[in-house]
């Protein structure tokens, strides 16, 4: 038997559906990724915390959840939202199925809402404040509905680093000849990312957030990554500090998504939120140190507001925008010239593909190397 449910937004935009995953209530910010798979990925990226997905691809769930493919420990997701989820599982690795892992981390879902209709909406009016109600919090009036979603949190101004870091640090192993150590900074980091740098001889130390800048230096020897990571980059001081503290030392430094958001910061530029930000895998950037273009995964809100085409004084020397969008120009890469360090927007590691920018881990390498 079905469980009534509906989503609204803080706009008074109602969609009306049926439950799936926990049934109860749910609110964060409404978001919508455009990848064709890859929803396991998505789930469990800590840079989704309190955020609300709607998939724009219509059919969700057909090869089910394994522990294999998880970024991370959980479903960081506040609420799931999808066109018609698969009633079947049919992947030779799946261990539990959509729904299942759904109820099992209290995630609220609704489904059979057109989700076309939804992501229009947001594209329109920009990415903002939902909620969630399923079962008999649905029966609710829509205008207590509407006040709830407007009494939940926003993401501008919201510092969520603190919530998804490591309590501790630990190590993972270089693959091989063990090359290079580095420090990670937690702020949200996925499982694939320090595996892509072990597979190139790295070993990867991964650090809470608050970690001080002197034990960073200490244990990054050779370089420090910057992760991404959930919430809004202008919140983040304590994390813009290591990456100035980086800077001054010269240190080889790397980072993405948020990463590259904290480095604009620490050169001096403001981030600022986007109208409805960047989620999935076939986002297509434009390397302008060399020309070609990538199709890349993308989740983000925030960017780094810097001139295009020109480089750019700052107090650590040089600096030019590497990598934008080309959907909208956005900045999606920055490369310091007179320093050892740069980012990008995007993610390099992403899972579930594409592929194309794995290249940028041995750029980090090189840089590295350039350092000795």
């Amino acid at each position: 038997m079905s469980v009534p449910a509906v989503l609204v937004l803080e706009d008074g935009r109602a969609f009306y559906g049926v439950g799936f995953g926990a049934i109860g209530t749910a609110f964060g910010e409404a978001v919508f990724s455009t990848g064709m798979s890859g929803y396991q990925e998505t789930l469990t990226d800590p840079s989704y915390h309190r955020q609300v997905v709607v998939m724009t691809a219509p059919h969700i769930g057909n090869t089910g959840m394994n522990a294999t493919d998880e970024e991370s420990s959980r479903i960081w997701v506040s609420g799931f939202v999808v066109r018609e989820p698969s009633p079947n599982v049919s992947n030779w690795r799946s261990e539990a199925s959509l729904d299942d892992e759904l109820k099992k981390y209290g995630v609220v879902g609704v489904a059979e809402v057109d989700t076309r209709a939804i992501t229009r909406h947001l594209r329109e009016t920009g990415a903002m404040r939902v909620g969630l109600f399923s079962g008999d919090a649905a029966s609710a009036s829509l205008d207590d509905l509407i006040a709830q979603v407007k009494n939940s949190p926003g993401m501008k101004g919201a510092d969520l680093t603190g919530d998804v870091s490591t309590d501790q640090t630990y190590v993972v192993p270089a693959v091989g000849e063990k090359k290079y150590t580095v420090a990670a900074v937690d702020l949200g980091i996925k499982a694939m990312t320090p595996e892509m740098m072990a597979a190139r001889g790295i070993e990867v130390h991964v650090v809470p957030a608050s970690i001080s800048a002197d034990e960073l230096l200490k244990i990054g020897v050779d370089g420090i990554f910057f992760s991404n990571g959930p919430g809004d980059p202008a919140t983040a001081n304590h994390a813009m500090s290591l990456a100035q503290a980086t800077l001054a030392a010269k240190r080889p430094f790397f980072g993405i998504c948020f990463g590259n958001q904290i480095l604009g910061r620490a050169l001096g530029f403001d981030t600022y939120k986007l109208k409805y930000g960047h989620r999935g895998i076939n986002q297509p950037v434009q390397d302008l140190t060399t020309g070609k273009v990538e199709v890349t995964a993308h989740n983000h809100g925030f960017a780094v507001e810097a001139p295009v085409g020109k480089e750019s004084d700052t107090p650590f020397g040089r600096v030019m925008v590497s990598h934008v969008c080309l959907n909208d120009n956005v900045v999606e890469g920055l490369q310091c010239l007179d320093v050892p360090a740069f980012s990008v927007q995007y993610h390099p590691e992403a899972a579930a593909g594409p592929h194309d920018s794995a290249y940028l881990f041995d750029r980090f390498c090189e840089l590295m190397d350039g350092a000795r």
